[in-house]
């Protein structure tokens, strides 16, 4: 039983040492005391003559249960239900040895007819409001059949084994349970919501509909004087997020070009929307990231768009007698459609790649001006994070024990210099030995492949964790450059914190023809 309850449930009955010449009041182990005194009087006032000497001494006592359970009482919800469960409970353990007693039919019948009768009730309700009225009387008279049943003299080795039964039974229940609902929640995360789908599967329908918007700006697209930022997405409210919070947020929007780099499933969706939405001075291109794959596509590599692959890393203490010292880390990092990033963009010396959970709060033109020295890549370094603290996930490759691992989200990437070094080649070559020598992980291999070539970033630019950390303050919120939405609640779902959710809702059009129609309302 829990030890906060209303008054009106019975505790167990406890054993109580007797003193000589010392009574021992009756009620102080059996229910919880009424509403204790606070005024500060040395416990004197409020009370009335009837109360027994055991509960004042209970409640002047320094240290005592008593006290501490009056200073923690919280109504317990939907209690009569939880009542009857425990009732429940009890009545099935002892009923196959009261049924095995001849002298005990009577019990035994009413014993039976108790079970089933709140085996029903159960079944039909969840919650006291789901309850019948005379369930009052119903618990009653089962508790009166449960203390004639503790009365009658039983073989307590029959009842302790059917009560270790049950229990075992009960806890196979919670976990079975407890595995359907992680399955469940896997499931509503990784799978498009209902609006969502709708909404891509009109968007298609009307792009085939009207050609009035096919219009092409092949200049601006490729011309490397502009601020070219590339988003990999199958979600048009997601990556249209993105672009409206950068745009917004832009001192020039005239230099912005956006590129969309979705799956042939999504593009014709991707491509009406973006074609018939604007975003200030800004341009979007969508791509179809399909006809660049084959090209690369063998044995260790899928042959479909991969977005940004995230990882749950937990780290447990030296003190294995406390779960507290552990703690959680949620990184993100490239996938295998990273990689094609030079091919893409062949005329792009310049990107910077953001990810479609993001939501920017800052002008982020002071990035294009950003030297990064010898360094391939700008990303936030995760140093709680070590690349030998992931070293069973990375197989036998040679890497600095000591090197911070880094995050996706925001990347300045330097497509020049990623040419010159190789960078897509050494990646392919490592997912091919992880995979070949079936160790490590080959998703981890982007971790490898940018080891030492990694400019650090401020990490004011970035706040990571709105898609897992419920305790992120409003003060770093508000300071952040971007808002990483990492992790398994994303703001689109849900099951996204709603908390945070107020700051990506912003950027979304609620009057949208299409997304009043699909009922698209995250």
């Amino acid at each position: 039983m829990k030890l906060k309850m209303k008054p009106a449930v019975q505790m167990p009955r406890v054993k109580v040492r007797k003193k000589k010449g010392t009574p021992v009041p009756p009620q102080v182990v059996l229910q919880p005391l009424g509403k204790r005194n606070i005024s500060g009087d040395g416990g004197k006032a409020g009370m009335k003559g009837g109360i027994d000497e055991g509960l004042r001494l209970c409640e002047l006592q320094y240290g005592s249960y008593c006290i501490w359970h009056e200073e923690n009482r919280e109504d317990m919800k939907d209690s009569m239900v939880k009542k009857l469960k425990d009732q429940l409970f009890v009545a099935r353990a002892y009923y196959p040895s009261v049924a095995k007693i001849p002298a005990q039919n009577a019990l035994t019948r009413d014993l039976r007819q108790n079970i089933q009768e709140l085996e029903r009730i159960l079944s039909e309700s969840t919650t006291d409001a789901d309850l019948p009225p005379e369930i009052q009387k119903k618990s009653e008279r089962m508790e009166a059949t449960i203390a004639k049943s503790k009365s009658v003299t039983t073989d307590c080795h029959n009842v302790d084994k059917k009560l270790r039964q049950i229990f075992d039974l009960t806890e196979d229940e919670a976990n079975f349970h407890m595995k359907q609902s992680a399955f469940l929640y896997q499931l509503a995360v990784q799978t498009m919501p209902k609006s969502q789908h709708c909404l891509s599967m009109r968007l298609t329908v009307e792009y085939f509909r009207d050609d009035s918007f096919d219009q092409e700006l092949p200049v601006k697209y490729s011309d490397p004087t502009l601020q070219h930022y590339v988003i990999f997405s199958t979600n048009v409210i997601a990556s249209t997020v993105v672009i409206n919070s950068t745009v917004m947020h832009a001192r020039d929007s005239m230099n912005q070009v956006f590129h969309v780099l979705t799956n042939g499933q999504n593009y014709y969706a991707m491509k009406h929307w973006f074609l018939g939405n604007t975003f200030k001075d800004a341009i979007v291109e969508v791509l179809n990231i399909d006809p660049f794959i084959p090209d690369f596509y063998d044995k260790t590599t899928p042959s479909h768009l991969n977005l940004p692959t995230e990882f749950r890393v937990s780290f447990h203490g030296i003190n294995n007698a406390s779960a507290m010292h552990s703690r959680t880390q949620y990184i993100s990092i490239f996938s295998h459609s990273h990689y094609l990033l030079p091919e893409i963009f062949k005329n792009l010396e310049k990107v910077v790649v953001l990810d479609d959970d993001v939501v920017v709060q800052q002008d982020l033109s002071t990035l294009w001006s950003l030297n990064m020295g010898q360094k391939v890549m700008g990303a936030i370094q995760i140093c709680s994070v070590r690349l030998g603290q992931v070293r069973s996930y990375l197989g036998e490759s040679n890497f600095h024990k000591n090197s911070c691992t880094w995050m996706s989200g925001l990347n300045v990437i330097d497509l020049a210099r990623w040419r010159k070094l190789g960078i897509s080649e050494t990646y392919w070559k490592l997912v091919k030995e992880q995979v070949s020598k079936k160790e490590g992980s080959a998703a981890l291999a982007s971790l490898l492949t940018f080891q030492d070539l990694i400019y650090a970033l401020d990490n004011d630019w970035v706040l990571s964790g709105l898609g897992h950390d419920y305790e992120l303050s409003t003060q770093s919120i508000k300071k952040a450059a971007v808002l990483h939405y990492n992790g398994n609640m994303k703001p689109w779902l849900e099951l996204g914190i709603p908390k945070y959710k107020v700051y990506w809702r912003k950027f979304l059009n609620p009057e949208n023809q299409f997304l009043n129609e699909c009922n698209v309302n995250p």
